[in-house]
Formats: structure tokens, sequence, C-alpha cells
């Protein structure tokens, strides 16, 4: 295991205790059983004092509400619990489950936590039972081997106001210096997959951005080695007449020595990958509304340090709301699952925060840089994290007759990928201030929030909070270093020199290097700011929908924009140089120009394409019209065998050809997100090779359908998750009106040689 991944391992039958520089390590207990099962983990200990985390795994018919009991031998007290009402009478202690997580499927688990208090020893249970059937099988029985600290544990109990600051996190980040200009990245696994593809198996794997062209690679079927001689090209391999099921891994093959075989591939049989979901219970609002749950947008983060994406997924009621009507709506959850649906938290963001596509924009990314993913977002009084700490106030509502939430204190909170803790909580900045000094005094325009990640610095990844786009727009950038957010810098449109930028934001924002100085800019609409807070340029031409960034003219140098507008009497659409935003062609003013894509979708026109909802036909990199504009305008996926991108819209993948387009997917039960958007749940290159994946939920958001490529490719590129650009693409995607992503680099025709990354793992 590398270095830098952290595992937590639950152990059958045998209790593991070390004191290293005075911390106390995990005590862990678990039991089996035909009927369920019951991991008890002793989180840390303190004299007189611990806290323990319990998963259930229901191994029987599924549940609709549940209750745990044990007994404790020692004399040990339950005090404080979260995810459970928790109850206890002599030594016989009883969890029930609390709304959210009342239902447990066949093989699906709910978890809890709590704090407890001991004297003496400290044994965990040697026996459970749900709804009265024995969890029997081999529990841990034992103790720590050594006193426990005197000191408390670095966490406490859950605040009933945030904390300005908090403890750093157990794993201090990395002090070794980064080489030379390097950014850090994520240190991914093979991300092996076999995606059934005709009469055989197609199986695809990382090319990570570390290795030099002259890695190559075996692959086996088993314990059978399926090529002749070792893969030099694309990282995929077809394997004909294979059965199907068959499993894989993979070896690469560095100076003619084979390294160690690679983790099993993920079977996508009929050409997915299901992710089982547990959906929240419904519920009703003040006024009377009845509403259900859906999936909605999702991001994906290596949260404990194994190589290997989790899912981070928010749930939506069926009431949410745009900005601009009023109204209740149910509260927010966001969910993060292992690829296997492991549920692994769940934070409950509260009635202080609205739902809708502008309210909650989650950010997910390894931020301290220990190996591990943080999640991020915006939360208020009665936000409930993974752990169960309550933010703030846990009966405020400050919810007007509206529905809207426009007063009450605001936060920024970074969880802890691995169970949803809160690791720091500070004031949400930008603040709302006056509502009406945002565009209009009913709410409207003062919740539109972005959200995004950024290397700012050049090397290490900052959080970007923003607020407002139609008129006064504030940018924050955070950083997150041991264990505390720290702002790096504001940016707001109503300070002197910035007015150029007011009116200016877009319904999503990108981020891109487009100085070429190493460091990350914030293009925020038709104004693009700087690495260190500052304008760098406005173009002028305000307010629009959708926006793209990448090197879109490789005939020239540097990166470019596209972007469609709303303002009547602005350009309906415009490509600019990404640098300095000199307009290179535009069309004429249209109105509300709602959607606009720019890709190279078309081999028989170098360079990207361009095409909008306003304006007839399709644009080469010089603004020309060369034919037929495509049927879709939404997102994008390298799905294919060739470099040229295919259109994704709704649930389905189409080739563009000039007389119309070939179906090459339809997604199966499946559905998008957003209403007419369309959009979605993810996609991007989450597996196998470089090519694109996408998510959907299924219609009855029982799970996320992950659907992968069955076709060959020639094209070897590294993961574009190792490309800076493409990385943090990923984890804005979700952002208001979410949009594809683009690599730093062109990918398309006649491409040239991709860059090798230049970056450092973690």
């Amino acid at each position: 295991m590398h270095p830098s991944r952290h595992r937590l391992i639950l152990l059958a039958g045998t209790t593991v205790a070390a004191v290293v520089a005075g911390t106390l390590g995990t005590v862990v207990a678990s039991a089996a059983a035909v009927g369920c099962r019951v991991d008890y983990q002793i989180t840390n200990q303190w004299q007189g004092g611990f806290g323990a985390n319990v998963t259930v795994t229901n191994l029987g018919d599924p549940v609709n509400g549940w209750a745990l009991t044990w007994s404790y031998a020692s004399g040990q007290q339950v005090t404080q619990a979260w995810s459970a009402a928790v109850t206890q009478s002599g030594a016989l202690v009883t969890a029930r489950n609390v709304d959210y997580n009342a239902t447990i499927a066949t093989n699906g688990t709910a978890a809890f936590g709590f704090n407890g208090s001991w004297t003496g020893t400290n044994p965990v249970p040697t026996s459970y039972a749900l709804n009265g059937t024995t969890c029997t099988g081999a529990p841990s029985t034992g103790e720590p081997t050594t006193p426990p600290p005197t000191t408390p544990p670095p966490t406490t109990p859950p605040p009933t106001t945030p904390p300005p600051t908090t403890p750093p996190p157990t794993t201090p980040p990395p002090t070794t210096p980064p080489p030379s200009g390097a950014k850090q990245m994520e240190n991914l696994d093979r991300g092996l997959i076999s995606v059934r593809s005709g009469n055989g198996n197609l199986v695809s794997w990382r090319l990570l951005g570390t290795e030099t062209s002259g890695v190559a690679f075996n692959l086996y079927r088993g314990s059978t080695k399926v090529n002749a001689s070792p893969i030099t090209g694309a990282t995929t391999y077809l394997d004909s007449g294979a059965a199907a099921g068959s499993a894989y891994t993979v070896r690469a093959v560095v100076g003619g020595a084979e390294q160690a075989a690679s983790a099993p591939a993920w079977q996508f049989g009929a050409g997915y990958l299901d992710v089982p979901l547990q959906v929240p219970s419904g519920g009703s609002t003040p006024s009377g509304e009845n509403y259900t749950y859906s999936a909605n947008d999702a991001s994906v983060g290596d949260l404990n340090g194994d190589g290997t994406y989790e899912i981070v997924l928010k749930w939506d009621p069926s009431n949410a709301k745009d900005n601009s009507q009023s109204g209740y709506t149910g509260n927010v959850y966001v969910d993060a699952y292992t690829l296997t649906g492991t549920r692994l938290w769940r934070i409950d963001l509260g009635r202080n925060i609205r739902a809708g596509a502008h309210y909650t924009q989650f950010q997910v990314y390894d931020y301290d840089g220990d190996g591990r993913a943080e999640v991020a977002m915006k939360t208020a009084d009665g936000t409930r994290s993974g752990t169960g700490q309550v933010i703030g106030s846990s009966s405020a509502d400050h919810r007007n007759s509206s529905g809207y939430v426009l007063a009450g204190p605001e936060y920024l909170t970074m969880f802890d990928g691995r169970n949803g803790a809160v690791l720091s909580t500070v004031t949400y900045d930008p603040p709302r201030g006056t509502v009406s000094s945002w565009g209009d005094s009913y709410g409207n325009r003062v919740d539109r929030f972005l959200a995004g990640t950024a290397y700012l610095d050049g090397q290490r990844p900052s959080l970007i909070m923003a607020r407002g786009y139609y008129t006064r727009a504030v940018i924050a950038a955070w950083d997150f270093r041991s264990g505390t957010l720290t702002k790096r810098w504001t940016f707001d449109s109503n300070s002197s020199g910035n007015g150029a930028a007011a009116g200016q934001g877009n319904h999503q924002l990108s981020v891109a290097d487009v100085d070429a100085d190493g460091r990350q800019e914030i293009v925020y609409g038709a104004a693009t700011i700087d690495d260190n807070g500052r304008l760098l340029y406005s173009t002028g031409n305000g307010h629009g929908d959708a926006l793209h960034v990448s090197d879109l003219d490789p005939g020239r140098a540097g990166l470019e924009v596209f972007k469609v507008d709303e303002d009547a009497s602005k350009p309906s659409s415009w490509f600019a140089d990404a640098r300095t935003g000199q307009i290179l062609w535009s069309t004429p003013a249209s109105g509300d120009n709602g959607r606009g894509v720019s890709a190279d979708i078309w081999a028989g026109s170098p360079g990207a394409e361009s095409w909008s909802s306003a304006v007839a036909g399709l644009a080469n990199t010089r603004g020309q019209n060369i034919g037929r504009k495509p049927s879709s305008a939404n997102f994008l996926a390298w799905w294919d065998g060739d470099p040229v991108r295919e259109l994704l819209d709704g649930t389905a993948i189409d080739k563009y050809g000039t007389g119309g387009e070939t179906r090459l997917l339809t997604g199966s039960s499946v559905a998008s997100n957003n209403g007419t958007k369309s959009t979605p749940a993810l996609s991007g290159d989450i597996l196998g090779d470089w090519r694109e994946e996408v998510i959907w939920r299924t219609t009855d958001s029982r799970a996320l359908r992950i659907y992968s490529t069955p076709t060959p490719t020639s094209t070897r590129i590294h993961t574009l998750m190792h490309d800076p650009q493409y990385r943090v693409a990923i984890a804005w995607q979700n952002t208001a009106y979410n949009q594809p992503p683009h690599p730093g680099f062109f990918i398309g025709d006649q491409m040239a040689s991709p860059p090798t990354p230049n970056i450092y793992l973690r």
C-alpha cells in the first residue's frame, strides 16, 4: 500500500490497539451472523470517555425501522449519540433508527455514532441483536493493551455553535517539498474495468499522469496472460471470445520488469455498473405540501485514500425551487457511497438551506494534501454532519412565509470525506448583507451561489465560493491547511477597480490557467479573475448560461473561451482569447441565447466547432458557418474510438454527422437531472482509459448507473483526471447550470501528442 494511502480495516475476531506518539490506535470489533453483522469501532478514547461508530449490515430481508441492542460488561454509559436515538437501562443499550436511516435493504447498512464514559476497562460488546435477531459470530473482545492518554481526544462532542477553528486532521499534510511547479493530484489506482462488448470484454485502465510513454502493460484473465507481447499503445484491450464476468487484473511493465497486479476489474456486464443508493424518506412542509426525494448531482473523490473513487451525491426534494420561485422546500441531503453501494455517511443540510440548483454547490477535493478528499459546502443553523454534529442552533428556523432564507447566520464547512464529520466551520464569505443590494428585494439574486476549486498558488488546491452574478459579484478563495479554513483573498465587484466585473457572471464558472503562468484563474462568465484575486479582464458582454474553456483552436497559442449571452444588446455568442479577453469572433445580438457548446465534434474541420441555440449553423474556429447545427446543445463525452467528441443529451449519446446524428448509447431505465437542462448526475473520466463515463440515476433513484464505452481505441492518453484543468472541472461540474469538463490541451482530430502532466501524487 502506498504510504500516503489510509484504509480503515474492520477486523473480525481480533482487537488492534497501538500507541504511537501518544495517540491511541483504532480499536475495532466485528460480529457476523446469518441475519446481520455489526461493526463496532472505538474511534478515540481518553481518561473516562470514548467515542464510537457503529455500522449495521442487514443480511436478511429488508427492514423498515430497526433497533439494535447490546450489553456493556464493564459499566460503560452512552452519554451522547448521533444518527440514532440511544437509550440505556443498566448494562442494556438500545439504538433506534432516526427518520432518514430507518430502511435497511438486504445487504444494506445503517451507521450511527456516540460518545460514552468508562472506568477501569472499556471492552467492546460481545453480542448484538437487530430487531431481536442475534447477530452471531466471533466478535473482538479485547481492550487497549496500554493505558489510554490522560488528555482528551482531538475531537469533542457536537458543538452548538461553529468554532472559529478546529483541530488538525489525524494525519498531517506531507512536509516533503513537491517538485518545482508540480501540482498536487490524487494517487489513483488503475481503475480497471471490463465492459461487455459483443462476444468479448473490452478491458481498459488508467495511464497515470506520472508515467512515461515507456510504460507497457500485461493483462491477465485470471492467471492467464491474454496479450502476446506487452501493450504499449492505448490502455485498452478487446478480449474477444472471453466469457462474460471473466476476472481481470493488469500489471505495468517497466524496464522489462513486470510490476504488481492491479485490483480486480470492475464488471460492466450489461455495459454499466449500478451503485445502490439509500433514498431518504419524504416529508411535508409547514404549508402541508408533501415531497419525496430524487438523486441529483454527483461528484467523485478518493475519500479514504485507497486510490479508488467514491461518489458524493446530492439528494433534492421534489419541491426544490428556482430562486425566482417562492415556497418551502424539503431538506437537502448529501451522501457518500463506495462503488459497491456502501453508504459512508449522510449530511442533512437542515431547514435553513433551501433546495434548488443555485443554493448548494458542493466541492469534493483533497485540499490539505493528506491523500484523502474533503467535502465543502455552505451550511446553516441546524446542519447535521455525517457523525451527527449540529452546526449552529438546532432549533432555529430562518425561513420566511415565502420559503426564502434571508436572515440568520451563514457558514462554510469543510467535512471529513471519510465519515462526514465537521473539520472546520467559518462564517460564509461573501455574506448576504442587504438583500436588495444584489438586484432584487425578495431573495432571487442574493442567493445565486457558485463554487469551484483552483490551484491559485500553482501547487495546491484552494476552495472557491462565490455569490452573485446578475449585478454584484463576490468571490472568496479559501485554503484548507492543518485542519482549518483560512481566507486567501476576496474579490468584490463593488471594490475600487473591480466595477467592470459587475453583471458579468454566468450561471456557472470555469477554472483554467489562462495566462500560462502555472497558476489557475477563475473564468467568471464574461470576466476573469487572476490567481491573486485581481480582475484580469472583462469583455463587458454580460451574463449568460454557458461557457467553455480549453485549447479550442490548436492553431493559435493559448486557450480560448466560447460563451453565450442573455443580453439582447450584446453578441449572442463569442469566441475569445482566454488570456486577454480579446474577442476573436462573435455572432449578432438575438436576445437570450440559453445554450451553447464548443468542442471538436467533426473531423471535417480543424479544431473545435461551436454552436448555440439562437444561432443557425455550426461555426469553425474562425466563426465561419461550416454546416448543420447538432440536434443538441448540452453535454459532451469522448465515447467511441476516435478523439473526436460525442454529444451527450438527456439519457443518450450521439455521434455528430453532417446529415444527422448516429445513436451510440441509449441509457436503460435511467433519468437525467435538473429539468429541461437534462444533465447527468456526473460525466467524466471516472474509470478505465481516457474516455469518459456517464452517470445517470435510475428512474426510481435506487441506484446510480455508470455507463462506460464498449468500443476499442488506438489513442493513448494519460487519465484526464491527472490533467489539473480537467480534474477541477469535475469538481465544479455540479455548480448551478452544469457544464461538461474540458482539459487544458486539445483533444480531437489530428491532435498533437498530449503534454505530460507536471504533477505529484498524494
